[in-house]
């Protein structure tokens, strides 16, 4: 098992789709497409119309390589 302290895990995590999208260098548009569609690995902290949207940087990087690696 990883331990990481929380900070790292902070840095880790995406808070709001402009944040998503900025990272992978997208559209918010795109992102909340990607996310309806459960394309892309996300989740919501909270419910209904004012949950965030949220994803880790190491999730997407994943998602990133895999999506490369079906192009290849």
């Amino acid at each position: 098992m990883e331990v990481t302290s929380d900070n790292d895990n902070d840095r880790d995590l995406l808070m709001g789709a402009d944040a998503i999208a900025k990272f992978l260098g997208i559209t918010r548009r795109q992102t909340y497409r990607l996310i309806y569609d459960g394309l892309m690995p996300s989740f919501k902290l909270g419910r209904g119309p004012k949950a965030t949207v949220a994803a880790r940087r190491s999730s997407l990087r994943n998602w990133m390589a895999e999506q490369e690696a079906r192009a290849a």
